[in-house]
């Protein structure tokens, strides 16, 4: 059985579903009930803050999909990795950050990931770590603008950045717990060119049928708004990606294509999927 941590969310909902079509039995790990789930799929509703509740979703588990979310920096991840080897679990392939090796001195970005990633090497279980750069999925923040005035505002507007579609990392990481050769591998995952908030803008009106206004902040417009929702590490950290990219977090990883046979999918794939969202 494989267990899926953060199965409610961007790469762990996709996930589910591929390992379900592919025939395997899958728990999905969430803390709020999923609307709904792949026939056969067992559901535990668990928070990695618990440990008592994590345990009992890795009972009778061989292969773990571990995601590590902001509400869950309080959890103990050696007890976790403890208590599923104990279940039984043997192979974890944990969703990283590119910003392990691009950006390692931040809290946010690299250091908390490299935490994460140390304690796994630690566990003695085998492991395969994926590092995506930035999720496509991001651009969600733009949808209550875009449909109540076909506009989308972000820094850098002609900055671009090989952000990857989460079905990407999704597929990526049921190829890795589903086949062998993978132990010990490091993936990194981004799409198949650089994309800026220009383009991405230009996309979701072409998909619309009607233009979609780009209107570019300045650092600290984005930055007063980022603050709203997310710590002071990870905005500045964020814009410096967004604004200053590095050359591997600038670089197209073959990584995707190697394991899926195929391209990474670009940003209109994406937003084809959710269009609804942008009308």
């Amino acid at each position: 059985m494989i267990v899926v941590t953060g199965a409610t969310g961007n790469v762990g909902q996709p996930l589910v579903r591929i390992l379900a079509e592919a025939g395997e039995k899958v728990t999905a790990v969430s803390r709020r009930i999923p609307d709904e789930l792949p026939d056969g799929v067992r559901h535990v509703a668990a928070d990695l803050t618990d440990l008592d509740s994590v345990a009992e979703a890795f009972h009778g588990a061989e292969k773990l999909f571990l995601l590590f979310s902001p509400g869950s920096f309080a959890a103990d991840v050696p007890a976790i990795l403890a208590a599923a080897e104990t279940a039984g679990v043997r192979h974890v392939v944990l969703l990283s950050s590119q910003g392990v090796s691009t950006r390692p001195d931040s809290a946010s970005h690299g250091e908390f990931g490299k935490t994460i990633e140390d304690a796994v090497r630690r566990s003695g279980l085998t492991w395969t770590f994926l590092r995506p750069s930035g999720f496509q999925s991001n651009a969600m923040a733009w949808a209550e603008q875009v449909r109540a005035e076909r506009t989308v505002s972000a820094p850098f507007g002609d900055t671009g950045v090989p952000f990857v579609d989460p079905a990407d990392i999704a597929a990526v990481a049921a190829v890795a717990l589903r086949e062998d050769g993978h132990a010990g591998r490091i993936y990194v995952l981004t799409g198949p060119t650089p994309e800026t908030p220009r383009e991405r803008a230009r996309t979701l009106g072409e998909l619309l049928g009607e233009p979609v206004r780009f209107v570019e902040q300045t650092p600290d417009q984005a930055r007063a708004q980022m603050l709203a929702f997310m710590p002071p590490d990870a905005v500045e950290t964020t814009l410096a990606i967004l604004g200053d990219p590095t050359e591997e977090e600038s670089r197209i990883s073959p990584d995707v294509e190697d394991l899926l046979g195929r391209a990474p999918s670009p940003f209109a794939t994406w937003a084809r999927r959710h269009a609804a969202v942008f009308r």
